[in-house]
């Protein structure tokens, strides 16, 4: 299994591995587990808001408003398991945000009432803002400065890699389980932890600040509040890019186009396999493009996709626009963990680049809310919400990345 890990790397990141310690490579790919997890606890319940709906008697709109306080709480989970992390060590910290999120996840297939279910997708979402920081800062601390665009790549991918699993799930056992089934199949992900406790090392740039004089988090963020303020927009933009083109995909295809469980599920892992492939070209792309460079190609990328995406008439059609808008997001995600860490101060790391983000996240929240009331007060015209969000969401990404900074590269 290792060797096999290891030729798939060896493919994936160009330069290859082979120089990279067992630890390191683990680091990698537990990283890249757990933000692969970590996503599919999350878009298990984009499958189900319509199922949901039905069960408490409520909109859809009313449903999605646990997408929201999941988002919503994220910057907290951040903030507190990077602050945490930042102490503690990066490695027992992300095991404990893995197991708690899996168990809220399966938590949600109890809810008795739609407020409970608000309740525990809020709780779900402040564990689960703590993992991407967490990971992202292990890895990039202990690999070469050389496999950073190509890892950045690969880590990002967790994310529509999440999403294509639940989608196949979704399609393997929806009608059989119903939507409380499925969410306590959420707590599977918990496993990842025994991986990391057995194969995982500390993050050695950790090891070696950690009988220094800390400085506080909120001195940190006061210090590069200019930076921090820069990238709360930028990540802003980016989630309204990724979740304005995901989180209410599959009730595009429900609502407004009628589709059965199993279309639903195909389209949605045609979406989520152009996803895996821009993150996975874009992200080597960027060591010789740069980290902002590649984020306006990828964002520019999605304009020409977007009538095809939203407006396609038929499978084919629909099915070729979900691929290739994923293509344009995710490529243009692939840089994030390699931008925001390099960055990032180092005494802060875990901290820092989670909670921009996670902040960014907060302030797009209500992106699932508010396109849902576009839809409904158009004759659920979804396809128009999602033109009308991905749209604006591309030129702003295009502009902003623009005035960025450079990173210097370092991450130690």
């Amino acid at each position: 299994m290792a060797e096999r890990r290891a030729r798939i790397a060896d493919w994936i990141i160009p330069g290859g591995t082979a120089d990279l310690s067992r630890s390191q490579k683990m680091a990698i790919w537990a990283a890249y587990l757990g933000w692969t997890l970590d996503a599919f606890d999350f878009f298990l319940l984009v499958f189900m808001l319509k199922a949901i709906a039905g069960t408490f008697g409520a909109e859809i709109s009313s449903v999605s408003e646990a997408l929201f306080l999941t988002l919503a709480a994220r910057p907290a989970g951040a903030l507190v398991f990077g602050w945490l992390g930042d102490r503690f060590g990066r490695r027992p910290v992300l095991m404990l945000v893995i197991v708690s999120f899996s168990l809220f996840s399966a938590l949600s297939g109890l809810a008795g009432s739609l407020s409970q279910l608000l309740v525990i997708r809020m709780l779900f979402g402040f564990t689960m803002g703590g993992e991407w920081g967490l990971g992202a800062s292990l890895v990039m601390e202990s690999i070469p400065a050389r496999l950073r665009g190509a890892v950045s790549g690969l880590l990002q991918s967790g994310y529509p890699s999440g999403y294509l699993l639940a989608s196949v799930v979704y399609y393997l056992f929806f009608d059989a389980l119903g939507w409380r089934g499925m969410f306590f199949i959420g707590l599977l992900p918990a496993a990842l932890v025994f991986v990391i406790r057995s194969h995982v090392e500390e993050s050695p740039a950790f090891l070696a600040r950690r009988d220094r004089p800390r400085e506080h988090a909120g001195t940190a963020l006061a210090r590069h509040w200019k930076l921090a303020l820069y990238l709360v927009v930028l990540m802003t933009a980016f989630n309204f890019f990724s979740h304005g083109t995901q989180d209410l995909y599959p009730t595009f295809l429900q609502k407004q186009h009628g589709f059965d469980t199993h279309t639903v599920g195909t389209l949605t892992i045609i979406l989520n396999l152009g996803a895996l492939m821009g993150a996975l070209i874009f992200g080597p792309l960027s060591q010789a493009l740069g980290r902002r460079k590649a984020i306006m190609l990828a964002s520019a990328l999605a304009l020409p996709v977007l009538p095809l995406y939203a407006f396609g008439d038929g499978f084919l059609l629909l099915a070729a626009g979900a691929f290739f808008i994923q293509v344009a997001v995710q490529g243009a995600w692939a840089m994030v963990p390699a931008y925001l860490n390099e960055l990032s101060p180092s005494a802060v790391r875990a901290m820092f680049p989670g909670f921009v983000y996670q902040l960014g996240n907060l302030i797009a929240s209500r992106n699932a809310v508010i396109q849902a009331g576009i839809a409904e007060s158009h004759g659920n015209n979804y396809g128009l919400a999602l033109a009308l969000v991905t749209g604006i969401t591309a030129v702003v990404l295009i502009c902003w990345t623009a005035l960025g900074p450079d990173p210097e590269g370092n991450v130690d």
